[in-house]
């Protein structure tokens, strides 16, 4: 409905109109929000699963190199060095020093 068609109407004509207005809208509102609601749950649940599916697993990754003074502390190599080994590293040692047999 143009603007035009709205100046053309009467006030009684408008008012009627705006009556059917009143009745229909709320009901079209909860239809849509309805709609939306369970499309939103849909995209959640799935969302879930699929997180679950793309994560592969990760072989294990064991110590590679260990502390002298203290034997349970271990480094795999990766990541960043543990405080002990950059010590001795200063200190003028070799990396191969430290390997696990």
């Amino acid at each position: 409905m143009k603007s035009r068609d709205l100046e053309l109407m009467s006030v009684d004509e408008l008012w009627s109109l705006h009556q059917r207005i009143l009745q229909v809208l709320p009901q079209k509102l909860a239809d849509e929000k309805a709609r939306l609601e369970l499309r939103l749950h849909q995209l959640q649940s799935g969302s879930e699963t699929e997180t679950k599916k793309q994560r592969r697993p990760y072989p294990a990754v064991y110590p590679k190199y260990k502390n002298p003074r203290n034997p349970s502390e271990t480094w795999s190599g990766r990541g960043k060095q543990p405080r002990w080994l950059t010590e001795y590293l200063k200190a003028g040692r070799k990396i191969n020093d430290f390997l696990i047999e």
